[in-house]
């Protein structure tokens, strides 16, 4: 008998759930949005000691939003409104509504806002972050039509020589390198492919050599929405997609993550990813929310999957420290 309990007391050690598996992660409560409100496509940016966010602004049907907003913040958790800073109708002559998916780069003092309208490819330049902007070109820096699959989602990637390179596409992916001017380009240099499992809102980063291109697979109503990558030794690639996509998906109740951007932390290798999920509670593809989170690389340069319940960090650019902001 003594050797039967004995025996039936190891085997319940043995077999008992450990805490981990006791207490599956919270799966139910995610982190608070970054920003009030709906709004979709986030770009994030650092620019001096402040923090920028250029999104869509979201909540209507059939995506008819008609001007762009600027957020800026100091430690990348409490984000100010800096009101409008490019409407349609009152600063652009080409378009009115169906402004989505922005983008920021800076060159030589100057800020060139990339933006979708009308499903064309438009650009403004300013002297400041948070404008105002200006249409330079009365017309679309890409047309609609101009290459194949739908003319939306730029991105502008200006790498360490100063040379900067224009992604854009939605159903294809567009490569080119852009002017000195950063607002015109050669439409024959244009470079067009179309990785496995790519629909939109390309980026591409650089990271110890390494260029890296990523996008959003599925369309953005379908709660699969996610972020794939792929990796090169050129700016135009060729891009070969990675092992371990998607790196960024929803969870539980987080449906939808998707369409983002990536922003390393000035000084440091730490590196935020900001995106947008369906609004909690009752969001879909038409109201959708602003989010960030930590992203991080292994040691082969791997990005890691990115949990969309971690809490991003309060971080000074004027420091480079951080601490953990509980959601």
């Amino acid at each position: 008998m003594r050797y039967l309990i004995l025996s039936l007391v190891i085997s319940c050690w043995v077999s008992a759930p450990s805490v981990a598996q006791r207490a599956p992660a919270d799966t139910l409560h995610a982190p608070a949005a970054a920003l009030p409100g709906v709004y979709a496509d986030p770009h994030l940016a650092a620019f001096g000691q402040t923090y920028y966010l250029y999104p869509t602004t979201d909540g209507t049907e059939g995506w008819l939003s008609t001007s762009f907003t600027c957020w800026s913040s100091k430690d990348l958790v409490n984000w100010k409104s800096e009101g409008v800073i490019l409407d349609l109708p009152r600063d652009l002559t080409w378009a009115t509504q169906r402004a989505w998916a922005p983008a920021i780069a800076t060159r030589n003092g100057k800020y060139y806002y990339y933006y979708s309208a009308a499903q064309s490819i438009g650009v403004a330049v300013a002297d400041k972050p948070t404008g105002p902007f200006k249409d330079p070109l009365g017309k679309p820096l890409v047309a609609k039509g101009q290459f194949q699959g739908q003319t939306i989602d730029p991105m502008v990637l200006v790498d360490d020589d100063g040379a900067a390179y224009l992604y854009f596409g939605q159903g294809m992916c567009h490569v080119v390198k852009l002017n000195p001017d950063m607002i015109s380009f050669d439409p024959a240099a244009v470079v067009e492919f179309k990785p496995a499992g790519y629909n939109e809102g390309s980026f591409a980063l650089k990271r110890q050599g390494k260029y890296y291109l990523m996008w959003s697979e599925y369309d953005t109503r379908d709660p699969r929405y996610s972020v794939a990558y792929a990796t090169a030794d050129s700016p135009m690639g060729p891009f070969v997609k990675a092992l371990g996509n998607p790196i960024l998906k929803g969870k539980g109740v987080v449906k939808g993550a998707g369409h983002h951007s990536v922003m390393q932390i000035p000084g440091t290798d730490q590196w935020v990813i900001a995106y947008h999920r369906f609004k909690i509670p009752g969001g879909n593809g038409y109201n959708r929310e602003t989010c960030l989170s930590p992203m991080r690389f292994d040691a082969q340069g791997n990005i890691l999957p990115v949990d969309v319940f971690e809490p991003v960090q309060k971080t000074s650019i004027k420091t480079g420290k951080s601490r953990t902001v509980r959601p």
